[in-house]
């Protein structure tokens, strides 16, 4: 059975995904916009950033294609759910920046989707690495996942 190939659009790290005529841009998209989340959360752990140096902090070598325009309603929300704050701060190499960090409900929030990001993380290796026959059990890693509700 032959695959299609994946097809380029309007830049080299923008990529239209067809797996076996199954249109996966939606799920990598929403994909995505979680991992995103967690990124950003992550990178505001480590201290305050404005929407510049999230881009570049989160995009590294810029494996990904990732923008301004992507961070930003991301930070939006974010702040609705209090979990990050921001401030304008003037700049001595142009106009004033938006500056966020973590509020105290982001740290912890954070801590959490990253603990839980880990534990889906190993779930996805250990399925990788599992024969149908079952042969290397014995190596995989157990993980215990629990749901907590609030009741109260």
């Amino acid at each position: 059975m032959s695959r299609r190939p994946k097809k380029t659009l309007d830049k080299p790290t923008t990529m239209y995904y067809i797996v076996l005529g199954y249109n996966m841009e939606n799920k990598i998209t929403q994909l995505r916009k979680g991992i995103l989340e967690l990124a950003i959360l992550g990178a505001l752990s480590r201290g305050r950033h404005y929407g510049y140096s999230l881009v570049n902090t989160i995009s590294g070598t810029g494996d990904i294609d990732l923008t301004e325009g992507t961070i930003y309603p991301i930070l939006g929300r974010l702040a609705k759910e209090g979990l990050v704050q921001s401030e304008w701060v003037e700049s001595s190499q142009g106009p004033p920046r938006k500056y966020y960090t973590l509020t105290i409900k982001g740290q912890e929030a954070f801590r959490t989707l990253d603990e839980e990001f880990r534990k889906l993380a190993a779930i996805v290796d250990n399925a990788q690495r599992a024969t149908a026959s079952g042969e290397e059990e014995a190596d995989l890693k157990v993980l215990s996942v629990t749901k907590e509700t609030n009741n109260g």
